[in-house]
C-alpha cells in the first residue's frame, strides 16, 4: 500500500494529506511527493520525513500512485515517471473525466482505479465516487478514501462523468447557494454580518440534521414548511419553474458534459 507517490499537491492532494494525518491513516513519512511549485504544504511534508521531488530512482519504491493533477496535464505527468515505476503499483487517479483505460495505457497497462472525491477530505467529511474493473484497484481506492469519508462504488465508468456533477462539484454549488443567501439578506436589511453569520450557521446547522437524522430531505423539507408560512412561500419560487429542480437538472448534466470532454 505505502509508499504513496502524490503526483500533484496542489488543492485535493493538500486537503487529502490533511484528512490522512487527522485519522491517523498515512504519515508524511508513507508518502513521495512530485510537486513543481514549493509551497507550505510541501514544506511540512519535508519536515515530517515526506520524500519530495526525489530522484528518480526513489519512485521504483512506490506501492500506490495517486494522480492527483489537472486533467489537462495528467498524460504529462504519467510520462515522467511511469518508466520508473515498479511493475505491480497500483495507479489511483482524480483526475476529471480520464478514462481509466488510457490511464492504464499511459501507464503501461498497470491496474487503475477512477476516483471523484470532494473537498472535504480535509475535515474526515468527504465523498468520493469509486470506479474500477480491477478488483485490487478498488480495494486500494477504497483504502485511501475510506477513512477521510463516504465512498461509493459505481458499476460502470461512464456513471463518473454524473458523480462528477452530483458530487465532485457540488460543494461549489452549495458555497454558491450560500454566498448567494448572505446577499439577499443584506438586500433585504440585514447587516451584511450578521446575514453572513445567520446563513452560515443555519446551513451548517441544517447540513449536519440532515446527516445526523436519517430523515430523508424532501420529510425534513415538510417538518419545516408551515402551509400559508413564510418557509412556503420562498419555496414556490425556488422549486418553482426554474427554480432548484430545474437549474441543477443543467447544472449536473453542464458537469458531466465537461467530464466527458476533459476526457478526450
Amino acid at each position: 500500500m505505502t509508499p504513496i507517490l502524490m503526483l500533484g499537491a496542489g488543492r485535493m492532494g493538500g486537503a487529502l494529506i490533511e484528512g490522512w494525518r487527522a485519522a491517523g491513516a498515512f504519515q508524511s513519512s508513507d508518502l513521495i511527493v512530485r510537486e513543481p511549485f514549493e509551497s507550505p504544504v510541501l514544506g511540512g511534508l519535508r519536515a515530517a520525513g515526506a520524500l519530495v521531488n526525489p530522484p528518480d530512482a526513489a519512485l521504483a519504491g512506490a506501492k500506490t500512485v495517486l494522480l492527483a493533477v489537472k486533467p489537462q496535464i495528467w498524460r504529462e505527468a504519467a510520462a515522467q515517471v511511469a518508466s520508473h515505476l515498479a511493475p505491480d503499483v497500483v495507479i489511483v487517479s482524480i483526475a476529471a473525466g480520464v478514462r481509466a483505460a488510457d490511464i492504464s495505457e499511459a501507464f503501461g497497462g498497470r491496474a487503475v482505479a477512477r476516483v471523484m472525491p470532494t473537498t472535504a477530505v480535509a475535515v474526515r467529511q468527504g465523498a468520493a465516487s469509486i470506479y474500477a474493473d480491477d478488483p485490487a484497484a478498488r480495494e486500494r481506492a477504497h483504502r485511501l478514501f475510506a477513512p477521510v469519508g463516504t465512498v461509493a462504488d459505481l458499476a460502470d465508468e461512464e456513471l463518473m462523468h454524473a458523480a462528477t456533477g452530483v458530487s465532485g462539484s457540488a460543494p461549489a454549488y452549495l458555497y454558491a447557494f450560500v454566498e448567494a443567501l448572505e446577499a439577499a439578506g443584506a438586500a433585504a436589511g440585514l447587516p451584511p454580518a450578521d446575514s453572513a453569520r445567520l446563513a452560515r450557521s443555519t446551513i451548517a446547522g441544517a447540513a449536519a440534521l440532515l446527516a445526523q437524522s436519517g430523515e430523508e430531505p424532501a420529510e425534513l423539507r415538510r417538518q419545516v414548511t408551515s402551509p400559508g408560512g413564510t418557509t412556503q412561500a420562498a419555496l414556490e419560487v425556488l422549486m418553482g419553474e426554474g427554480g432548484f429542480p430545474d437549474l441543477l437538472r443543467k447544472a449536473v448534466a453542464a458537469a458531466a458534459r465537461r467530464s466527458k470532454e476533459l476526457g478526450g
